[in-house]
């Protein structure tokens, strides 16, 4: 009989989520209903969203129960189909969970299903052209709204997100500072991705670089981070700038509450805005985003880094290297 292997959330966490938050499983192959689909996942995506999902509070996507599969974007091939539009040997993209095996209904589900375009890979449709790359592009032009010869400023620049978002702003005429922690990823930052400059928060004190490198102050700020970083930012806002709330990284495994920014009043100051999105209220124009990100690939315009672990037994330590720094770029994992 063909097992299905999985990963549960057995623990919820407290401080550092790591592989004491998971337990092993395997259970029997799945059957399936009229409409339904059998995927056999391939690939799977580790976003830092994952760690809020494991809480038990209110969300915009009910908690991860304890006992079920950890919940996951992921890439997989469709093996059985009682849906029309779907076939064997079909590639999509769906929330799969931690398995081998999943049953999804089209047109059901936080993402649904999609049908991976012909020439896009599993790891282009889950970073660039997934929930990372919308985020980013969305983000940016909804939100942030960037005009040509705007200073923009991005906090976890060098990850899946923020390394799209920089490089948007740079597509429509921005100067763009990007914060990452790392000689490397500061390298990458300015040599492929094109950023106007770099701020290693490693090793670089962050508020004084940006009085330093946006003496013109900031018109737009994409924040992946919060905490101080995003403080710092508060204190370099142009007149009617836009933060952008994107995620809070910084604050995801902290034990205790994390004392907000002591200087919001800077936005009434220089009469700015700040606004916080989830990317699922965008997904009805997703292929406004993918035309556009996929012109620029394509062109040479735009790159994106994905960082690639293997193996079923290594998937709960992947997500903790969303947390730690050691991911470099999009985080996946392929089933070996």
């Amino acid at each position: 009989m063909t097992l299905n292997r999985q990963w549960l959330l057995a623990e919820r966490p407290h401080g550092m989520v790591g592989p004491q938050n998971f337990s092993y499983h395997e259970a029997a192959l799945p059957t399936i209903g009229e409409g339904q689909l059998l995927v056999k996942n391939r690939v799977f995506s580790f976003d830092p969203t994952q760690r809020g999902w494991m809480m038990d509070a209110p969300s915009y996507l009910p908690p991860v129960g304890l006992g079920e599969v950890m919940r996951a974007g992921s890439v997989g091939e469709v093996v059985a189909s009682k849906h029309e539009g779907f076939q064997s040997g079909d590639l999509v993209q769906l929330t799969g969970g931690w398995q081998d095996y999943a049953v999804a209904t089209p047109g059901q589900g936080p993402m649904g299903v999609t049908k991976l375009p012909e020439g896009v890979s599993p790891e282009m449709m889950l970073s660039l052209l997934g929930i990372t790359g919308l985020t980013a592009y969305f983000g940016m032009t909804d939100l942030g709204q960037p005009k040509a010869g705007d200073t923009v400023l991005v906090s976890g620049a060098a990850g899946a997100t923020g390394s799209v978002a920089g490089q948007v702003a740079k597509r429509l005429g921005c100067r763009v500072v990007g914060i990452a922690g790392g000689p490397e990823k500061c390298a990458w930052l300015l040599e492929k991705a094109h950023f106007d400059a770099v701020i290693d928060y490693k090793s670089e004190n962050v508020a004084e670089r940006l009085g330093e490198l946006c003496p013109a102050k900031l018109d737009v700020f994409f924040d992946n981070v919060g905490g101080g970083i995003l403080e710092a930012a508060l204190n370099h806002l142009n007149l009617r700038a836009r933060v952008v709330l994107c995620g809070g990284i910084a604050n995801y495994n902290a034990t205790e509450p994390v004392p907000g920014p002591t200087n919001l009043m800077n936005l009434v100051i220089n009469r700015a805005r700040m606004e916080g999105f989830i990317v699922l209220d965008y997904l009805p124009r997703a292929g406004e985003a993918i035309q556009a990100l996929s012109t620029w690939a394509a062109k040479g315009e735009l790159v994106y880094e994905v960082d690639v672990q293997e193996g079923f037994e290594n998937i709960p330590r992947t997500l903790q290297r969303l947390y730690t720094g050691e991911n470099f770029g999009k985080q996946l994992l392929k089933i070996s």
